[in-house]
């Protein structure tokens, strides 16, 4: 039975998340925001917006574990399997924006500053403040860098569309509901997974939770080739995986402080290495199909780590 309530709740998760995104745009559109802004502020949230509920949610309820863990697994899937699935599939990728010197930085030092952070084993609310005050930095560098660069489409039928309040705190409220109670249930299942199979909760922080909530991006990306638009899903990666550093991992710690377990550095080294793979490709121009066996190859040796702890 907790199987089939986790993908359930899974399910609310991400689609709570989309229903708040979309209803976000419209209300951005409403009042004239630009296209820019919208990208830069719902993009940077709304897409870690299912990891930050399933973080925050584990550390009210005390869970260190899968808190950080389902951080670190989602910023792994988002790179390794993402950005893998991305280069294998797409034609040619040839990104409008420099990214290496634009974004290169924004994909080292957020792990960086989350090495510096757990030395002592501990991310602690101040931590969580400083973690915070990445991610004002990061809006601030979007304002401020290549506008015309970031123009992100939205959906022209939504665009279109005449704007109803009633129906969009309705939808919000619904939005937020699934968001909120699905990942109470993620968390409660998951622990329960966890005791059935006498595997840690790390573990399914790890990889169940962190590779459900990493599906919008999956999505998103895959749509994104579709379209043509295959270099658009590297910016979004970048600022999902700022996002789950800064947004999720300071949301979770300033409600508890977090502990990070010295059995967990392998999974972290991993984390690490497909940013420091993602930095090269980016410094190379590597976006053909021999990034995307750098890229997962590295996603096999981390499923392999995770299917053998179990």
């Amino acid at each position: 039975m907790d199987f089939v309530i986790f993908i359930a709740a899974m399910g609310a998760l991400v689609f709570g998340a989309d229903f708040i995104i979309r209803e976000s745009e419209r209300i951005a559109l409403h009042f004239i925001i630009s296209h820019f802004v919208i990208g830069a502020t719902l993009d940077a949230l709304g897409t870690s917006l299912p990891e930050m509920a399933a973080s925050m949610m584990a550390s009210y309820a005390g869970k260190s574990d899968m808190a950080v863990a389902n951080v670190i697994g989602s910023v792994t899937f988002n790179i390794t399997l993402v950005l893998g699935v991305v280069f294998l599939i797409a034609k040619a990728i040839v990104p409008s924006r420099d990214l290496f010197s634009l974004d290169g930085a924004w994909i080292i030092m957020p792990p960086m500053v989350f090495m510096l952070m757990i030395y002592d084993g501990v991310i602690s609310r101040f931590d969580g403040a400083l973690f915070l005050l990445m991610m004002a930095a990061y809006l601030v560098f979007l304002f401020t860098s290549a506008k015309d660069e970031f123009e992100v489409e939205i959906d022209e039928d939504l665009e279109k569309e005449k704007f109803n309040w009633g129906r969009t705190i309705v939808l919000l409220g619904v939005g937020f509901l699934l968001t909120i109670g699905g990942a109470n249930f993620v968390v409660e299942s998951g622990s329960n997974i966890a005791r059935m199979f006498d595997v840690s909760e790390w573990i399914i922080g790890l990889f169940l939770i962190a590779l459900g909530t990493s599906l919008p991006e999956l999505v998103v990306s895959i749509v994104a080739i579709k379209k043509g638009n295959a270099d658009m899903s590297i910016g979004n990666i970048i600022g999902s995986n700022v996002a789950n550093f800064s947004m999720v991992i300071g949301g979770a710690s300033m409600i508890n402080p977090l502990h990070v377990s010295s059995s967990a550095n392998f999974d972290i080294f991993i984390m690490l290495a497909a940013s420091v793979a993602l930095f090269l490709i980016l410094s190379n121009k590597l976006y053909n199909k021999a990034g995307a066996i750098f890229l997962l190859t590295i996603l096999a040796l981390f499923i392999h780590n995770a299917l053998t702890a179990l």
